[in-house]
């Protein structure tokens, strides 16, 4: 209310009439000790001083953007590096490797080709022609040098050098690879330690010779070019996003700039309680229209700051009378029970046990219904279903307890009770029914589905009174009568009746309104059996005949003559085609004349859901 904001927010101050800085300071006291010490001590010397404080995370809109944004930044520029570099590195190494395997198989042709003139000619078997040839070889292997580091060789099957284009002394630890790769008469690309260095070969067998010849190369040479764009890649990655940032940060002061401003006028308004400071608008966006927004919001202020001393002792005066009811009553109720209270509102409702009427209505198969209906109709058709149900329900002196989705749970008899409760609470469920036909009418008309209710109506002692906590509290009815109220309007979807009513609620209308009963059922959760009766507002047709011949039928079947009430439910069925209750009990008539229940037969069928 209006003396919560004068007292908790530094508006400018008030200028109260005698008697009213009284009722304001009465009126604070009165506050819970929580609402008038809500905040912490810091953030109230704060709002003194006019300052503002964020206790939850200090951090501003600028850093925020600049956390979102260069992240996002950061990982696009360095995916993209990455990329780039593998892609590179991955065709430079490719040439590299398509190269020295061109040198290699070059080497074999030339091998080859000096072969086979000493073939030719007939002199393989001569060691001086086999030496020129080897020396030929040699020759040609030095002239494809093209690196200071490369260097061709050739091993024999025990792995000694057997020759070399360059200085190459291979170490003892090293002949066990080589061996390898000589036994094998490797050909593939490989990575192998010769003299003390990381070579990068590729070999072959030439078995004239019985060598194994390999052209090398140092591998930090081989993948020099490759390390030169790892440098390049990672330099040029570090320079972008570095501008990336700083780009950012001039970015997140350029956007946030005009929100600076807003923020820092409504600083001063707190702190100067001047209400005609406005912020300027600098650009037609979003951040405009806030600055526009804001600078209404603190006009309107203004004006409406005018109207509150006028209207802030009434409201103090009315806020305490009011509240005191509204604890109570937290909903509508009937007039006579605000009456009831108003005159002595500091009496409040206490619990006691009172013998009542409990209803609760559903419709049938809501789900589907609400599944198969555009939500804004949906809410119109509900709303106007309640209006039609509520009014019945108050018209006949009940209060309505609370909505459970589509659900009413409503009681007759508290807080104020009447003789014809009973016969009431009968009555408001029959003009539900009833009420429904005018409804459904209006559904059709419309396209929309009709509605099917269940009601159920028990009458017994329940403890009534206000429930709840010192913030929220309800008036309610509780106990295991509630829970019977619920379980009959259950049991209409299985025995398909609008209404069912409990034996207790039978007795008190049974004079009244015409009523059959239906059957001697236990609820779920209850061993006792209960008797359960249909009733109408009226008996056209056949109807009455069938339903005096429906008890009778009832009668001859708790007395255990099963073929006779079997026979009277049938022509119960051919008076009123289609009733689900007779059906349903010449079945069990005719099983149990098959097969009788065992003489200690109690007479009770256990429902096996609600």
């Amino acid at each position: 209310m209006i003396s919560a904001l004068c007292t908790s927010v530094p508006w400018p101050a008030l200028t109260c009439k005698p008697g009213e800085k009284g009722a304001l300071k009465a009126q604070r006291k009165g506050r819970p000790k929580a609402q008038r010490k809500g905040r912490p001590k810091a953030q109230r010397k704060d709002l003194a001083r006019g300052h503002t404080a964020d206790y939850i995370i200090d951090v501003s809109i600028r850093l925020k953007i600049i956390l979102t944004v260069v992240p996002l930044i950061i990982a696009t520029l360095t995916l993209t590096g990455i990329s780039s570099f593998f892609s590179a590195t991955n065709g430079i190494t490719r040439i590299a490797k398509d190269f020295l395997g061109f040198k290699a198989d070059e080497l074999e042709n030339q091998a080859q080709s000096q072969w086979g003139l000493l073939v030719e000619n007939n002199l393989s078997d001569k060691p001086e022609m086999v030496g020129a040839t080897q020396a030929a070889v040699r020759g040609y292997a030095e002239s494809i040098l093209r690196s200071p580091t490369e260097v061709i060789l050739a091993l024999d099957k025990d792995g000694n050098l057997a020759m070399a284009t360059g200085d190459m002394k291979l170490q003892p630890d090293e002949l066990p690879a080589l061996l390898k790769l000589i036994t094998a008469k490797n050909t593939e690309l490989n990575t192998i330690r010769m003299g003390g260095h990381d070579r990068v070969t590729k070999g072959f067998w030439f078995d004239p010779f019985g060598w194994y010849l390999m052209v090398t190369e140092e591998r930090s040479t081989f993948y020099n070019q490759v390390n030169e764009i790892t440098q390049r890649s990672a330099i040029i990655l570090a320079g972008a996003i570095l501008l990336a940032v700083l780009l950012m940060l001039l970015f997140a002061q350029y956007l946030t700039r005009p929100l600076t401003r807003v923020a820092n006028t409504m600083k001063n308004i707190i702190a100067t309680n001047d209400l005609s400071q406005r912020v300027v608008v600098e650009y037609k966006d979003e951040i405009g229209g806030l600055a526009q927004t804001f600078n209404l919001m603190v006009g309107e202020l203004e004006r409406a700051y005018g109207q509150i001393k006028g209207f802030a002792f009434k409201a103090v005066l009315a806020q305490k009378r009011e509240q005191k009811i509204r604890n109570i009553f937290q909903k509508y109720v009937p007039n006579e029970v605000i009456d009831q209270f108003f005159a002595n509102p500091d009496k409040m409702l206490v619990g006691e046990n009172r013998v009542l009427s409990v209803l609760f209505s559903d419709i049938r198969s809501f789900t589907s219904i609400s599944e198969r209906m555009a939500p804004d109709d949906l809410v119109e058709s509900l709303n106007r279903y309640f209006n039609v149900m509520v009014d019945i329900i108050m018209n006949k002196g009940g209060i309505v307890d609370k909505y459970i989705g589509d659900a009413i749970m409503a009681f007759f008899g508290a807080p104020v009770k009447h003789e014809d409760d009973a016969l009431k609470s009968v009555m408001a469920g029959l003009e539900m029914d009833d009420a429904l036909t005018g409804f459904n009418a209006r559904q059709k008309a419309a396209g929309k589905p009709e509605w099917q209710i269940g009601v159920g109506i028990n009458f017994g002692e329940v403890t009534v009174g206000n429930i709840g906590t010192e913030k929220k509290m309800d008036y309610t009815v509780i106990g295991d009568m509630v829970n019977l109220a619920s379980r009959l309007e259950g049991l209409t979807k299985q025995y398909h009746q609008r209404l069912i009513i409990s034996e207790t609620l039978q007795e008190k209308v049974k004079d009244t309104v015409p009523w059959r009963l239906l059957d001697y059922v236990a609820v779920k959760g209850k061993k006792e059996g209960v008797k359960i009766y249909s009733a109408k507002l009226k008996l056209e047709g056949t109807e009455r005949e069938a339903w005096d011949m429906h008890n009778a039928a009832m009668d001859d079947y708790y007395g255990r003559h099963f073929a006779t009430a079997a026979r009277k439910f049938q022509d119960v069925g051919r008076m009123l085609p289609d009733d689900f209750a007779s059906t349903l009990l010449r079945d069990r008539c005719l099983l149990y004349d098959k097969d009788p229940p065992p003489e200690n037969w109690d007479r009770v069928e256990v429902m096996k859901s609600k």
